[in-house]
């Protein structure tokens, strides 16, 4: 009776089963789309890393992970601060001439390298007596340059402040008699090294109104002020004690780009509008508290799991590389990381889910082979594979330290770091599926024990205006002068010159290298076939070598 009676109950649990997955996918679409619209809302003002709009977001990250069951795993319960590099910022400077204040950045403004000082004087224009400020008209040096392409204005400058500064001079007040653009500016973002003197440009109306004549003496007072700031973010860090000998990491950055004050917002209007970063990266921050939820609820306990919100991603991996750097657990007993960014759009033609990192192990290569792939969820997915374990997200930073990673992504669209990045252009449907297959990989490596580490490819730094690269990673976190290695790919210039990670560049050739913005626009000089110098710094020694592009 029981036998004859077993195959009707299997074809009629089926419809059962299936009706309940349905309804399981439906309730963990519309808990995504909750995550999403909350943290894509204006009052998180696009997330920009250590503002009140990531603080809002932590803590909305936090309570999701108390609610799922995780233990706090951050060096603060869950949270994890570190320091953001935000550049430089003029305060208490002021210049009086003759008595008259004149007014900071419409008048005047010190050099970004400049030294900071209070200075008081009576010099002439025309004369230049030790223990006083120094004016100096850079007309000459403008003229003399102006058909040079290597010429250097702010190289120029610092040389002339420590020369001026030898001869006896207190500081250096630049001004521009010529016609010709210089093009100077405050640049917060300069790395170059301070000089010991204040360094002040007087623009050319207002040396026209407060120093009409040279051949007298002016009483000048002048205070300089110009610091380094910081900012402060924070990673929330949560933790799934499985009692295992090993765990896996699985990772999104939180963080956005605010209203684009940074820089990095592709939108060419008006740039103080929120930029919502649904897809980069609420989608992926939604699915990070859905995994976390799960594996709280899963049978899958042969590893433990170690859930991290990232901030700083958008400027460079600060988040991935400081927690790296202090780990809250021990890296050594890490299986794998899974990163997640940017995996709510899968196109619903092509169901194209990339797979980055395929390389760094070889049991993804058995698990997404022919016959492994069978095995694993498949949904509508279809998948393309980078073997790469770096590149512009947090898994890098993971890879950087001999950990396997797998990172996923649906693909960039029109809306990619725009306002237009909103929640309801969200595929939540697709996301499930992307979720579901995130799963069945841990399923599969669920009792497999730690995992074979593989070095692959390296994606190294590049821009569509180059025609050359370095074949180098840089280092975004550095805040000194130059540039710092982070990594090398194989058989490229850098590496072929004999440069390693770690190094500092500070010159291609005849271009000064303070900082990666400057690196980009040297590099821009050169075309296929060029060779140049390189000056670098290595565990503080200057060192040169030649590169071949």
């Amino acid at each position: 009776m029981r036998l004859f009676l077993l195959p009707l109950l299997v074809v009629l649990s089926a419809p059962a089963l299936a009706q309940k997955t349905k309804k399981e996918d439906a309730e963990l679409a519309a808990n995504l789309r909750r995550h999403v619209v909350f943290l894509t809302s204006n009052e998180l003002e696009g997330r920009r890393t250590g503002t009140e709009g990531e603080r809002l977001a932590s803590e909305y990250l936090m309570l999701q992970f108390g609610k799922a069951g995780l233990q706090q795993k951050g060096s603060d319960g869950f949270l994890q601060a570190f320091p953001v590099a935000d550049g430089l910022k003029v305060e208490g400077t002021q210049l009086r001439v003759d008595g008259k204040d004149l007014q900071l950045n419409t008048e005047y403004f010190p050099l970004a390298w400049s030294g900071n000082a209070q200075v008081q004087g009576n010099p002439a224009i025309a004369l230049q007596e030790h223990d006083t400020p120094w004016f100096k008209d850079i007309k000459d040096l403008l003229e003399e340059n102006a058909q040079n392409p290597h010429f250097d204005l702010q190289d120029a400058l610092q040389t002339l402040a420590a020369t001026v500064k030898k001869r006896g001079a207190t500081a250096l007040l630049l001004y521009n008699s010529s016609g010709i653009d210089d093009k100077l500016a405050f640049e917060p973002k300069d790395r170059r090294p301070r000089v010991d003197i204040p360094v002040l440009y007087i623009r050319k109306e207002a040396f026209a109104k407060y120093l009409p004549n040279e051949s007298g003496s002016h009483a000048i007072t002048l205070v300089t002020q110009v610091r380094a700031q910081t900012r402060e973010g924070h990673n929330v860090v949560g933790y799934l004690d499985n009692g295992a000998a090993h765990t896996i990491v699985i990772g999104a950055h939180f963080d956005h780009l605010g209203h684009g004050e940074d820089g990095n917002s592709r939108f060419t209007g008006d740039s103080a509008l929120v930029h919502h970063g649904a897809d980069d990266n609420a989608s992926g921050t939604a699915a990070l508290i859905e995994l976390a939820r799960l594996l709280k609820a899963s049978k899958y306990k042969g590893n433990n799991y170690l859930f991290i919100g990232f901030s700083g991603e958008e400027l460079g991996l600060y988040g991935s590389k400081y927690f790296v750097d202090h780990p809250t657990v021990d890296l050594s007993k890490v299986n794998y990381m899974i990163n997640l960014d940017m995996v709510g759009r899968l196109n619903d033609s092509t169901h194209a889910l990339t797979v980055g990192g395929y390389g760094t192990s070889p049991t993804w290569g058995e698990l997404y082979g022919i016959t492994g792939k069978k095995a694993l969820y498949g949904g509508n997915l279809t998948y393309r594979f980078d073997s790469s374990g770096t590149g512009p997200s947090d898994h890098t930073s993971f890879y950087r330290k001999d950990i396997p990673v797998l990172f996923y992504f649906t693909g960039l669209h029109s809306d990619y770091h725009k306002p237009g990045d909103v929640a309801d252009k969200i595929n939540y449907a697709g996301e499930v599926q992307v979720l579901r297959h995130i799963l069945s990989i841990i399923q599969k490596t669920d009792a497999s024990g730690k995992i074979g580490f593989s070095k692959t490819r390296e994606v190294s730094m590049s821009n569509t205006r180059f025609s050359v690269t370095m074949g180098i990673m840089p280092d975004y976190t550095y805040p000194g002068a130059g540039l710092r290695i982070d990594g090398l790919s194989n058989d490229r210039p850098a590496q072929k010159a004999g440069l390693l990670a770690g190094d500092v560049i500070t010159a291609l050739g005849p271009h000064k290298v303070t900082s990666v913005e400057t690196y980009m626009a040297a590099l821009g000089q050169f075309k296929k076939g060029d060779s140049t110098e390189v000056t670098y710094q290595r565990n503080g020694q200057e060192a040169k070598t030649t590169v071949q592009f």
